[in-house]
């Protein structure tokens, strides 16, 4: 294991600013490089300048290095916040500015050994319905048509479960998806279409579910920090979480390109606690050195995943939810930057 990743993420204390921030979010995990050197070609990320995309796009590069691979790594996306364009080019990563909702630009997209498909849309759906559509099915149509054969890691999310009885444990990858909400299930349908690609064009997929990523500017933490941090309270009615280190959820991510396959193999992604809300609040506050307030009432069930096939395949992740969470504190209460992005996790009815 790289024993750089161990030694920094031991330290106590929250990272000092973003520069040190990204640096430890796009560490590498272990045997991220081979993953990716057998691909056997370039990498591409459609949809790379949204919150995740930056970060996996840096740790692509760098795994890449690790292992003396000249294999490039692409991100596309519209890069509509240029500084991440311009700082994914400070570290080696190509960069093509394309709107993916635009047909007539896929013929100019690059090839490559395989594809990361991160582009969603799920914040602002309700009243937006017809465009989350288009963003979320017909989008990855023609993404499927022009990629067809080149592996794929398809983000999806834990969305398309239902809401499971707290005692349950969460969702596995066998469960039948239920999708409460236009954004679930136009979820489900990007699911739906790349596995049609993988049957009728030959193309291997992972289809990674993912809920929730979570770092020190954005996340089901944060957003509960900032919370406490403004006197405002914290709506528990979602009555709890699973959450994880965005950097473990990168390097999973680029890793299960080597589970490719046909039909696509499923893979669930998040932290291994179920952590209730209120309880997470609580630590935070105390570690904040202030008083939590709450509203609504826990709820008997929740959107919970269970990622135990991850954890098997990869191990447990590297940074444990309570260093996380004093991190976050740690950030918050310091005034850092977030990123303004809330999860909403909070919400029952599927509504974003």
């Amino acid at each position: 294991m790289n024993t750089q990743t161990n030694s920094a993420l031991r330290l106590e204390a929250a990272p000092a600013d973003e520069g040190i921030l990204d640096e430890w979010l796009s560490r590498p995990g272990e045997q991220v490089g081979q993953a990716l050197a057998a691909v056997g070609g370039d990498i591409v990320l459609l949809g790379a300048g949204g919150k995740i995309g930056p970060t996996m796009a840096r740790m692509a590069r760098r795994a890449l290095d690790e292992v003396g691979s000249s294999a490039k790594v692409i991100a596309v996306s519209r890069f509509s916040e240029s500084p991440v364009r311009d700082q994914l080019a400070e570290v080696g990563v190509e960069t093509q500015v394309a709107d993916l909702s635009d047909p007539r630009c896929y013929a100019s997209l690059p090839d490559g050994g395989a594809i990361f498909y991160l582009a969603a849309m799920k914040f602002g759906t309700t009243g937006q319905e017809h465009l989350t559509w288009w963003s979320n099915a017909a989008i990855p149509a023609l993404v499927a048509d022009r990629y067809r054969g080149v592996p794929a890691v398809v983000y999806s999310t834990g969305n398309v479960y239902p809401l499971t009885p707290l005692a349950y444990g969460g969702s596995v990858e066998s469960d039948l998806p239920q999708p409460l909400g236009e954004y679930a299930q136009s979820s489900l349908a990007r699911e739906r279409i790349f596995t049609n690609a993988a049957h009728t064009w030959g193309t291997p997929t992972t289809i990674f579910r993912l809920n929730y990523a979570c770092e020190l500017r954005y996340g089901v933490i944060a957003d509960i920090a900032t919370k406490i941090a403004a006197g405002e309270p914290v709506d528990v009615s979602m009555p709890a979480v699973n959450v994880a280190w965005q950097g473990d959820i990168s390097s999973w991510a680029l890793r299960s390109v080597e589970l490719a396959g046909i039909p696509p193999r499923i893979l669930n992604s998040t932290g291994p606690e179920t952590i209730p809300v209120r309880r997470l609040a609580l630590l935070l506050a105390t570690e904040m050195g202030q008083v939590a307030h709450f509203t609504g009432t826990e709820a008997p069930d929740a959107l919970l995943s269970d990622a135990g096939e991850c954890f098997d395949l990869y191990g447990y992740p590297t940074v444990p939810a309570r260093r996380l969470i004093s991190w976050v504190a740690e950030w918050v209460t310091g005034g850092q930057r977030q990123l303004g992005k809330a999860t909403k996790f909070q919400q029952r009815g599927g509504k974003y």
